[in-house]
């Protein structure tokens, strides 16, 4: 697999996809932190081969708290990493269980401290809240642990029950109860009490910082910035077209060397670029800059979007403020939903 990918950087760059300077790398999306120094070196030195890495690059590894021990933790920041992403989801081991998770609680801090050893100044931790597990009493003891622990970053995500999975199942077969949508929403609510009185930055709807910390690779994405992603089920973007890989591991190393890319392509239209603005920028604390959609889209659809909005600013949902609309407290509660209701039709 690793000889695979570092295969697919190099089809990739013979293919011209992305031909700009490298300013982050994320490797994420199964378990990296499984990898060796050897291994992670090579695909870090293949890319460097390929591109220019800026001197400053934002270079992320994804881990669990089972994988972290110094051993490994060494080898990362020798291999190259400057920022984990830690898959905590949980601080209680009766809802970790219940996850399917390999770790406890006990590993989780453990993971924490030795991170914090090794020299590492970035690290993101994962939580999840609004399972049956997650009480209003666990979650507020959570976000004390996070002070207490003087974490800088965090992705918090409410748990969803995505179709075809053991969850939405159990739930169909009335095994479990039903997720509790006010619960989750009063919880959202906790996280974002405590993240004014903490003088953290809700920079995007799931992910805090405090001041220096944001994440540069995920802001990326929500900026509409290229990106190009490899290995299995990996998408890439490179402003005009979507791409994505076959998610058959074995189908992917067999196509791979036989030197063909196996993807398939999406050329965007131009009301599906506006659609995907309106989503991510809405999600973001900056908001959606009108004069940026002129810019892009026409005025019109700037004069469009700002009609649309009038109903959720009545609301309290939205605020339009120098320029842009950007979703209040109130509205963030809602920020799929809204941003559906905003989206052009082709």
């Amino acid at each position: 697999m690793t000889d695979a990918l570092a295969n697919e950087l190099r089809l990739r760059h013979k293919d011209g996809f992305l031909n700009e300077e490298i300013h982050t790398i994320y490797l994420g999306g199964g378990t990296p932190s499984l990898l060796s120094e050897k291994e992670l070196s090579f695909l870090l030195e293949t890319i460097s081969k390929l591109w220019t890495i800026h001197p400053q690059a934002e270079i992320t590894l994804e881990a669990n708290p089972e994988d972290t021990d110094k051993i490994r933790s060494t080898e990362w920041k020798k291999a190259g990493i400057n920022r984990i992403s830690l898959g905590v989801q949980s601080l209680f081991d009766d809802e970790l269980t219940w996850m399917n998770r390999a770790h406890n609680a006990e590993a989780s801090q453990k993971s924490i401290d030795i991170l914090k050893q090794t020299g590492f100044e970035k690290f993101s931790v994962d939580l999840i809240y609004g399972s049956p597990f997650m009480t209003m009493k666990r979650w507020e003891e959570t976000l004390k642990w996070v002070e207490k622990e003087e974490l800088t970053h965090l992705s918090c995500y409410g748990l969803t029950a995505e179709p075809k999975t053991p969850l939405a199942n159990s739930i169909k077969n009335k095994s479990i109860a039903p997720l509790d949508a006010d619960k989750m929403a009063k919880q959202f609510e906790m996280l974002m009490s405590y993240a004014d009185i903490h003088q953290w930055e809700h920079y995007e709807i799931s992910n805090l910082a405090k001041q220096g910390h944001q994440s540069r690779h995920n802001s990326s994405y929500w900026k509409g910035v290229p990106y190009l992603g490899i290995g299995p089920s990996a998408h890439s973007y490179n402003g005009q077209t979507r791409r994505w890989n076959i998610a058959d591991n074995k189908k992917y190393v067999e196509q791979i060397k036989k030197g063909i890319i196996p993807d398939e392509m999406e050329v965007l239209s131009l009301t599906q670029k506006l659609n995907e603005t309106i989503m991510v920028r809405l999600r973001c604390a900056g908001g959606c800059d009108l004069s940026a959609i002129s810019k892009h889209f026409g005025e019109e659809k700037a004069t469009m979007l700002l009609s649309g909005a009038g109903k959720h600013i009545g609301a309290g949902q939205m605020i339009y403020e120098e320029g842009y609309l950007k979703l209040t407290r109130k509205g963030k509660l809602f920020a799929d939903s809204i941003a559906a209701d905003l989206f052009f039709e082709e």
